[in-house]
């Protein structure tokens, strides 16, 4: 039976500004990728998201970020390699905390907008943030784009690595996501996205945005939580896998 994971971004709520419908997102993804208080989520709603992970069995991952709380860390920040280092630390060690009140623990690591674009080619942050996954825990999976600088260095380190694709997202031909300000860089229709997904679970190729074929190697689809109507995309596309066939586990459990 083909396997794969579906993860969402959740708990990026601050103070009285909300953004998503996490408890609804917790009833389908198998994976949260959690705030760390950098790019979003304050301390309660850190709090409140993991219990609620736990309680529901979905793998708490922490979705660390530039510290850009105006920018929703989608802006690229020319951190020095050791102070992105140590703020990765930083952000691990709060999410941990909130974790270990649930009586769970952190499951993997997956970066956050800009720094998940910039870690695609940009050796120094890339090995930064392999560094602060490795003097944290190395035990610790890391999740990013298939590919990627960030996967290279964190495999040659000896961190086990996983490889993502994104339900809702545009691809470029050379298989990185197009810009969010280029037309068409989000999907929309829960139903395209769902055959999109099924595609990929089953390793078989989808199209870029310019229509070429695109073959996508992926543990974990990814659901923006964000996007309007990610819940009803969710839901269609873990029915759709799960009808097909299509086992639904976190990645990371294989690792506990």
């Amino acid at each position: 039976m083909p396997r794969i994971d579906l993860n969402a971004d959740l708990g990026e709520g601050f103070g009285r500004w909300e953004l998503g419908d996490d408890q609804a997102l917790l009833t389908t993804v198998t994976s949260a990728n959690v705030a760390c208080g950098f790019h979003a989520g304050d301390p309660t709603v850190l709090r409140r998201t993991t219990a609620d992970a736990a309680e529901r069995g979905v793998a708490v991952g922490a979705q660390v970020g530039y510290r850009d709380l105006a920018g929703f860390g989608r802006r690229f920040l020319d951190v020095p390699p050791d102070e992105l280092t140590d703020e990765i630390v930083y952000q691990l060690g709060a999410l941990s905390a909130f974790t270990h009140l649930a009586g769970d623990r952190v499951r993997y690591v997956k970066p956050h907008g800009a720094l998940y674009n910039a870690i695609v080619h940009h050796t120094g942050q890339a090995r930064a943030v392999v560094e602060a996954v490795r003097a944290y825990d190395p035990d610790l999976p890391v999740l990013g784009l298939p590919g990627s600088e960030f996967l290279r260095l964190a495999g040659e380190a000896g961190l086990r690595v996983y490889r993502e694709a994104f339900a809702d997202r545009a691809y470029t031909p050379e298989g990185t996501l197009v810009s969010r300000r280029e037309e068409g860089a989000l999907l929309h229709d829960p139903e395209q996205v769902a055959e999109r997904c099924l595609r990929i679970a089953r390793g078989e190729s989808v199209r870029a945005i310019d229509g070429t074929e695109l073959h996508l190697d992926a543990d974990s689809l990814c659901v923006h939580g964000d996007s309007p109507g990610a819940v009803e995309v969710a839901r269609t596309v873990a029915a759709r896998l799960r009808e097909d066939g299509v086992e639904l586990r976190p990645f990371s459990r294989t690792d506990a």
